[in-house]
């Protein structure tokens, strides 16, 4: 137990070891192909999905949620820890080595294709965590760390994630701009075929913006995206090249289900929530009630504690052990894992999620202050008025 001293009493940090869980639950996948390797029993493929899927909501329920909370006057101590830094390093290798064995073991391995789709469904899985890994670097103002984050984002293929993310979706979110901000009323198959494109979209704008200041043009070795796309063409074209056509679904595979790790999760974290916009036509500061909020204790510890969302939102660069809670945010019903499973069902996902909103304090029944699909307004209004 690590105890840091502060003015009134001992904070005890009881989750400082804990937090290995985030740097082991990405190899989620080589357990599920060694015993299959060593059995040749093909239920031992649905291991990582049973973990993620089914196991992890389950104990977030019983284990519940998450009191502990630093305080404000330790967390620059708390945020110099090393040790919290390594963690994230740590990972990236990680997720190279998962996704290579998976590569490696679905191009030379006799697998059937429903094996074939699983061994690559899986290998997307971790590396959705890639991309949740490359937003906790990505956020951190040492070129070190954002360097790492175009690494790890080379793996899902997702280089233009930071760039879009940082000054797109925390300028916008929580408004009807934003890409990665759910409306109420949009199911996530909708949400995803609206978000995926249109944030790839904007973070080319952004960084041909950027690039034009400084009068380069985007095809330039400083375009952030390319830097990262760049190492993904090397990686994943390498594969192709070392393995053959059999790679190239596993690769669309993978890189299809990585993504969807992410839009699960942005659909989850502001679905519905709005900032109120002044007369000047300027958004409100984000503040921690614009985010779902989740402290359920062990999927926060699979996720760089990623469901401390409000608190993120609130301050972006704080790092993942200094997040906070705070009383009466809008929260979640689970862990994100269980309310993915929760959202791939529409008509559960509104009927939970739809009362939970228009129940919130600051919203209190009030449709002006919710971001509503415009279609699906009048329908909406008329159900729960």
């Amino acid at each position: 137990m690590n105890t840091i001293q502060h003015i009134n009493s001992p904070y005890k940090n009881t989750k400082k070891w804990f937090w290995l869980l985030s740097v082991i639950y990405p190899a989620i996948s080589l357990p599920a192909i060694y015993f299959h390797y060593e059995t040749n029993n093909a239920l031992w493929l649905f291991y990582p999905f049973f973990i993620t899927y089914f196991l992890t909501p389950i104990l977030d329920t019983l284990i519940g949620e998450d009191s502990n909370n630093p305080p404000l006057e330790i967390i620059p101590k708390l945020e110099k820890e090393k040790y919290y830094r390594l963690l994230t390093f740590l990972t990236i290798p990680i997720h190279y080595i998962v996704f290579l064995v998976s590569a490696s073991y679905a191009a030379m391995q006799p697998l059937n294709w429903w094996e074939f789709l699983l061994v690559a469904s899986s290998a997307g899985l971790a590396s959705g965590l890639a991309i949740n890994t490359g937003h906790e670097l990505g956020h951190k103002k040492s070129r070190l760390e954002r360097n790492l984050a175009k690494i790890v984002l080379a793996v899902p293929a997702y280089g233009h994630f930071t760039i879009e993310h940082n000054r797109g979706h925390h300028s916008l979110v929580s408004t009807p701009q934003d890409a990665a901000s759910a409306k109420m009323g949009e199911n996530i198959y909708a949400f995803a075929c609206r978000e995926m494109p249109d944030s790839f979209k904007n973070a080319i704008k952004i960084e041909n913006k950027r690039l034009n200041r400084l009068n380069k043009s985007f095809w330039t070795k400083d375009n952030q995206i390319l830097q990262s796309m760049g190492l993904t063409l090397i990686l994943q074209g390498g594969l192709i090249v070392l393995f053959g056509a059999l790679m190239i679904p596993f690769l669309l595979i993978h890189n299809l289900f990585a993504w969807w790790q992410l839009t699960s999760a942005n659909y989850v974290e502001h679905y519905g929530l709005l900032r109120k916009k002044s007369s000047n036509g300027r958004y409100e500061h984000c503040k921690p009630h614009h985010s779902w909020n989740s402290n359920f204790l062990l999927s926060n510890l699979h996720l760089f504690h990623l469901q401390r969302h409000s608190d993120h939102h609130a301050h972006p660069t704080r790092r993942y052990q200094a997040l906070r809670s705070y009383d009466g945010l809008p929260s979640l019903p689970n862990g994100y894992l269980g309310c993915y499973i929760l959202a791939y069902i529409p008509w559960a996902w509104f009927y939970v999620m739809d009362k939970r909103l228009l129940n919130l304090k600051h919203i209190n029944g009030d449709f002006s202050k919710i971001n509503i699909h415009p279609k699906k307004k009048d329908s909406l209004v008329a159900k729960y008025s």
